[in-house]
């Protein structure tokens, strides 16, 4: 078989969480396959944490991050980037992930020169263009351009179909967050983050990002928190703060004097996941964090109003619970008091995978040169 020279495009931490596995498995096969990693550096810090707990030493490095940068000045650098870059490679295919203006515009770039795309997390949908957003524009772009499809679930799945995407291009490989996941948990951390939380009392661990709860449904929750932390003397919150100035200007602003919220910066994957099974609860906008979580038997209520992970709210892992006050309180005092309804949602089967996705991923990959090899022509 001639040796084919794979592209693995990203920018964010989660995508590096998630592609890592992906690259790893490649990397098994090194008479089919080489592979060329290249990052765009859309989150600078908290991506290199990621390199360096999986190993990976990028070829290629962007370096687009600049402060407040704009959606337009993310796609505008990674395309221009890429271009050259896909020229000088001559890559047989590209590996984009998921749902990031990195991942749409390395799809484009990628279509510009005739170069083969393969989406990981591919039919993930809210039919809402506004939520999240741009991500689900992203998403759908990419999946219009894509020529291979590694979708996590059935539901990912019957949306593509749906969509007169090509069946015998679709793939359902489950999530290669269960993966990282899988990986991560072999690692034992100390950090100073991991001492605030006590065996015995109740903690929950919070994150927001996204760009459509900034301003007042962020304000929101975090008056929750401290309506929660006044009514429940035993209970510490955990959050750490998104490097978003958006973000870390809201969090001084309304959680820094609670002495009952312990703020962060950014961890290490392998802490976080460590953080996350010591945690009661997961109150989260992640998308990630839905995946990830019910593997470790936590229950998530998503502080958005649209989900396009809605496996977990069948099976019963996740909650939506979007950001109006009194849902997100009733809805988090109900798993601090009532026994049976968190057990419910811990002991909910994981609707995600079994940590084995970059295998079925690779094994597609193998599958597809090969046919081609032969229908061109050459002699494995």
């Amino acid at each position: 078989m001639v040796r084919k020279k794979i592209g693995v495009v990203f920018g964010t931490r989660p995508e590096a969480i998630k592609m890592a596995p992906v690259i790893h498995t490649l990397k098994q096969f090194p008479a089919e396959f080489e592979v060329v990693v290249i990052v765009s550096a859309q989150h600078r810090e908290m991506l290199d944490q990621v390199l360096d707990v999986f190993d990976i030493e990028p070829d290629y490095d962007l370096d687009i991050m600049k402060p407040n940068q704009s959606l337009s000045h993310i796609t505008a650098d990674v395309l221009k980037g890429l271009e050259e870059i896909f020229i000088k490679e001559a890559c047989d295919m590209i590996l984009v992930h998921g749902d990031t203006t990195t991942s749409f515009s390395a799809a484009l770039a990628a279509y510009y020169q005739r170069i083969p795309v393969a989406h990981v997390e591919a039919g993930l949908r809210t039919y809402d263009k506004s939520f999240p957003f741009p991500e689900e524009v992203n998403r759908q772009m990419i999946d219009n351009i894509a020529d291979l499809y590694f979708a996590p679930t059935k539901q990912a799945q019957a949306n593509l179909l749906q969509e007169n995407k090509p069946v015998d291009g679709i793939t359902v490989t489950g999530n290669t967050a269960i993966d990282a996941l899988a990986y991560t948990k072999e690692m034992q951390q100390s950090h100073p983050v991991l001492e605030l939380v006590p065996e015995d009392k109740p903690v929950i661990l919070l994150t927001m990002h996204r760009r459509e709860n900034f301003g007042e449904p962020m304000k929101q929750v975090f008056t929750v928190i401290n309506r929660l932390t006044a009514e429940f003397d035993e209970l510490n919150v955990i959050m750490p703060v998104h490097l978003n100035p958006n973000v870390q200007q809201l969090v001084a602003e309304h959680l820094a004097a609670n002495e009952h919220v312990h703020l962060c910066e950014p961890l290490s994957v392998e802490v976080f996941h460590q953080l996350m099974a010591k945690a009661t609860v997961i109150l989260t906008d992640s998308g990630g964090l839905q995946e990830e979580a019910p593997a470790l038997d936590i229950p998530v209520l998503v502080l958005r109003d649209t989900t396009e992970r809605p496996e977990g709210i069948k099976a019963g892992t996740l909650k939506l619970v979007g950001t109006h006050p009194e849902t997100v309180y009733a809805e988090t005092k109900q798993l601090l008091t009532d026994r049976a309804s968190y057990e419910r949602m811990a002991q909910a089967k994981n609707p995600y995978g079994d940590g084995r996705a970059s295998e079925r991923i690779v094994a597609v990959l193998r599958e597809f040169f090969q046919d081609k090899n032969r229908q061109e022509g050459y002699d494995e």
